[in-house]
């Protein structure tokens, strides 16, 4: 074994199981290296840490961000655009310029839109927000103050992609007739009912009976706002519960191909201008948005953090791979007469060269680790804190052990080199 490790001279290639001990033997050493210079060895450590932790923690937080913006805006169903206030844009003006006030989109306008517009193979959906703040009654049971109740009509469901997990829709008959029904989001399933059937039950909105017809399916939360506490009723019986003024109402388009998307929206676009009694030469006081360009542009927001979360990662670890050529050059200046005692003993510049490439790798590792664990936590207590759903980033953890081997290979080669290049005479003279 000691031959081996010293390097004597061997026509035999060695068996794997002794190669295996002698990379052991290589690291336990490396360890017993990075022990006797623990204070330089856990900064490096932290700075490789840094940078690491940048990488995997903003990558898994924008994964997280990504997902739940890109589920929510692909719940505006397929092949649907909105008509609503204004249009979905960031602010690129700094401020500069005032943003034009829309007026809002009431029951006349949706009114006239639906008896106007007529494209071929659409559908339009109408609804609006009667409260966020609602108290939903079950025999002795009651809700907290936070539920949402939505005016809707029949199309409501289909075009924003919803599913009803449990009895039915709302129907033409129910939406034209003012029916007293309602539809449930998943919640109130274990919370409000508990082992009763909801279907066919009776809750009571500000003191109005409703008939439960469907439970639909979970949809999760976004942002703190949880979209299965939800109450849906008929859109004029809602109107007629809640009665504020100003209300703002929303209306979505679904059209059935996917080819005459841009056609569709083109004569909607003219149908609510002719509405608002715009000249040809005024701009739109009204928004239209399609999901796939709002996914496009969540896109180019998440590219432009995960471009930056690698700019900061790559400067920071930069930075730490010259820390740990310093602190590896510092150790060959500290071992030279270890390294002229085993050379004198027979160990050849290579496995010289390899022992300090493994102590900076090692380091390098350790480092990898615990930004990986940083990371990995900041993400989650991101998705956590805003209600999203957290995914691990094994995109991110694989980059960042690769990227921390590679800077323990490049840091470790110019000491590795020094070392193996010292005169075992000159080493042993070494004080």
């Amino acid at each position: 074994m000691c031959n081996f490790i010293f390097g004597k001279e061997s026509n035999d290639k060695p068996p794997l199981k002794t190669m295996f001990s002698l990379f052991r033997e290589n690291v336990r050493i490396a360890l017993d290296a990075i022990k006797s210079q623990l204070l330089r060895t856990i900064l490096t450590v932290v700075i490789i840490g840094i940078g690491i932790w940048a990488l995997v923690g903003i990558l898994s937080a924008v994964k997280a961000l990504e997902s739940n913006i890109a589920g929510n805006f692909e719940s505006m169903g397929a092949n649907t655009f909105n008509i609503q206030r204004y249009e979905f844009s960031f602010d690129n003006n700094n401020g500069r310029e005032r943003q034009k006030v829309n007026p809002i989109i009431d029951y006349n306008d949706i009114r006239e839109f639906i008896a106007k517009y007529d494209y071929p193979l659409t559908q339009t959906s109408v609804s609006f927000m009667g409260t966020s703040v609602a108290e939903i009654r079950y025999e002795s049971e009651k809700t907290d103050p936070e539920v949402q109740v939505y005016g809707i009509n029949e199309h409501y469901l289909d075009n924003t992609g919803s599913k009803v997990e449990s009895g039915r829709n709302f129907t033409v008959f129910d939406i034209e007739n003012n029916n007293k029904v309602c539809l449930l989001g998943s919640d109130f399933v274990s919370g409000l009912f508990k082992d009763d059937n909801p279907i066919d039950q009776t809750i009571s909105v500000r003191g109005i009976k409703f008939k439960v017809v469907g439970v639909l399916e979970s949809k999760g939360s976004s942002f703190g706002n949880n979209q299965d506490l939800t109450v849906y009723l008929p859109i004029q019986v809602a109107r007629g519960i809640y009665t504020q003024a100003n209300i703002n109402y929303s209306m979505s388009v679904k059209v059935d191909n996917k080819d005459m998307m841009q056609q569709a929206q083109d004569d909607a676009i003219v149908t609510f201008r002719n509405i608002r009694g715009l000249n040809p030469i005024e701009k739109n006081n009204f928004g239209i948005v399609r999901s796939d360009d709002l996914l496009n542009q969540i896109n180019d927001i998440s590219n432009i953090l995960q471009i930056s979360a690698w700019i900061i990662s790559i400067i920071t670890i930069l930075g730490s791979s010259i820390a740990l050529m310093n602190i590896m050059l510092v150790s060959v200046t500290e071992r030279t007469r270890e390294i002229g005692v085993r050379k004198a003993l027979g160990a050849k510049n290579s496995t010289i060269s390899t022992q300090f490439f493994i102590e900076t790798i090692v380091v390098g590792q350790f480092g990898s680790l615990l930004g990986i664990i940083l990371g990995v936590l900041t993400g989650y207590a991101f998705a956590k804190g805003f209600d999203f759903e957290f995914t691990l980033p094994w995109t991110a953890m694989i980059w960042a052990t690769v990227i921390t081997f590679l800077v323990g290979v490049i840091a470790g080669s110019y000491p590795a080199s020094k070392a193996a290049k010292l005169d075992p005479i000159e080493s042993l003279r070494y004080e």
